[in-house]
């Protein structure tokens, strides 16, 4: 395990949504592919449909069993080749992301990435982001057998990081990744990036809910642990958090 003696003893991030703002282009590849096959869908509900999900479920989710596994693996190459060229230009972080990742590494707190997208995407966002530094591990949804809202993702992100769950914090912006995370045993802070600040709140077992990580520093991580020794930072000392 870590041997950090101070909760957090791992942090991890969902990537789409969390680290980047690649959402709507996610949403672009998946309409002008449900448009390109005639395939009937609601666009109030693509985001809950797919955000989150693996490319694999959400195929399934609209295709049924019309696809041969060769056909599924071919169209998500497409679309996520699609993805890239169009996202590249616009990789960056989301405000607020870096310093609290620097503050965190300088800690010496271990962090990962526990994302359902391809291994290429995973490492295609890092990589455009400079943050390959801070990451000890990867995890991507080709590596496990069950997706998110299952835990595994984060079970295993914990288990190579060498961290307890149930001292570590995950990031995540979807109703699924939050289940998923709280599955694993973690606290699990809901970025307000993808969906509305009130339902992630009503609607998730999120610690916490935020609209961005300009709301949020270390000692704010540590007050998800009570019970250790710490006090609360002062009002003054840092942003305001969103409840």
């Amino acid at each position: 395990m870590s041997n950090h003696t101070e909760p957090p003893e791992g942090i991890i991030f969902d990537m789409d949504g969390v680290l980047v703002d690649s959402n709507p282009f996610h949403l672009e590849k998946w309409v002008a592919l449900l448009t390109e096959h005639g395939v009937e869908f609601d666009p109030a509900q693509l985001p809950e449909q797919i955000l989150g999900q693996r490319n694999d479920t959400a195929l399934r989710f609209f295709f049924g069993d019309k696809l041969s596994e060769a056909d599924r693996r071919r169209l998500i190459e497409a679309l996520e080749e699609k993805f890239r060229r169009a996202f590249r230009p616009h990789a960056r972080p989301l405000p607020g992301l870096e310093p609290l990742i620097a503050e965190c590494h300088r800690a010496g707190i271990p962090m990962a990435v526990a994302s359902s997208a391809m291994a290429k995407n995973v490492e295609f966002v890092v990589e455009a982001l400079g943050f390959r530094r801070y990451f000890k591990v990867l995890v991507n949804g080709d590596e496990v057998s069950r997706p998110k809202p299952d835990p595994e993702i984060y079970l295993k992100a914990a288990r190579q990081l060498g961290a307890e769950p149930r001292s570590s914090v995950a990031f995540e912006d979807s109703y699924v990744g939050i289940e998923s995370a709280k599955r694993a045993g973690m606290k699990c802070i809901g970025i307000g990036s993808s969906f509305p600040l009130d339902e992630l709140r009503s609607r998730t077992r999120a610690d916490l809910v935020v609209r961005s990580f300009n709301e949020l520093s270390l000692p704010d991580l540590r007050t998800l642990f009570p019970g250790a020794g710490r006090q609360p930072p002062r009002p003054s000392a840092g942003p305001t958090i969103s409840r």
